[in-house]
Formats: structure tokens, sequence, C-alpha cells
């Protein structure tokens, strides 16, 4: 089993970098998110975060990101955003590239894109937290 597991978290990195390295090499910027649940269960979910672009911090928000199982009501990710042309690209719906999957500790990694071609590539830091796209992606906006 844990074979299994190591090929399925192998497998998602390597998306997840060759998604990386079809866009530049060095991410545009960088993202780390915080939220919970609303309510276990339900799919209800919300966050917030911060985008570092150039050298600028932007508080952003975020919805649609399911946070695993009954229980589990918080979600600490971080990230790397590529093809980032301008801050004004980054606001959108999100959708996944590929399955998510567990990785070392119990979290998860996500590869997405949003409708300007901006991808991200998150994983979650908490342990035993499991990262699931909502039914229509995930909305994030730069709060103003």
């Amino acid at each position: 089993m844990r074979r299994i597991n190591a090929l399925m978290i192998v497998a998602v990195l390597g998306l997840t970098l060759s998604v990386a390295q079809a866009e530049d090499k060095k991410p545009d910027a960088t993202i780390k998110l915080s939220g919970g649940s609303v309510a276990a269960g339900l799919g209800v979910s919300w966050g917030s975060g911060t985008l570092t672009y150039q050298g600028k911090e932007y508080p952003i928000s975020v919805t649609g990101i399911s946070v695993g199982d009954v229980g589990i009501t918080k979600l600490d990710a971080s990230g790397s955003v590529y093809n980032l042309k301008s801050l004004d690209d980054f606001d959108g719906n999100y959708t996944g590239l590929g399955a998510g999957a567990a990785v070392a500790g119990g979290g998860s990694a996500v590869t997405m894109r949003n409708q300007n071609g901006v991808n991200v590539n998150l994983v979650a830091t908490t342990q035993g937290v499991k990262i699931v796209l909502g039914g229509g992606g995930v909305d994030m906006r730069i709060k103003k």
C-alpha cells in the first residue's frame, strides 16, 4: 500500500512539475492560503490568503475549496503561481488540471488553471487535510 501511495505522490508531483516547466521555470508569484469549512460534509468553504507578486503582497479571497473529510475544518496551503503576466489575470475561476493526491505527512497537492491561463500549484501543509476542488472550481480574487 505504501508503494502505491508513493507512486501516486510521484505521479501528481510529476504533473505539477511538468505544468510548471511548461511555463517559466521560476514562478511569477507565490500564494499562501488559509481557511476552513462552514459545516463538515456540505462542501461550503471559505478562505483567504496572500498573493506575493513583484515584491508586493495582495490579500485574496477564496471560495470553492472543500477541506477534506468530516472533522477537518482548517486548511493551510502554499504554492507557486505561473503565467501571471499582470495582476488583472489572477482573478477568476480555477479548475483542476489533474487529480490531487496525498503527499507525505497526510497533506495533498493540486494544480489548477483559470480562464486567463494562470496556473497555481498548491500543497496543503496541515497534516490530514485533503484539498478537493468544488464542483464549479475554485474562485480566487484579489480583495480591493
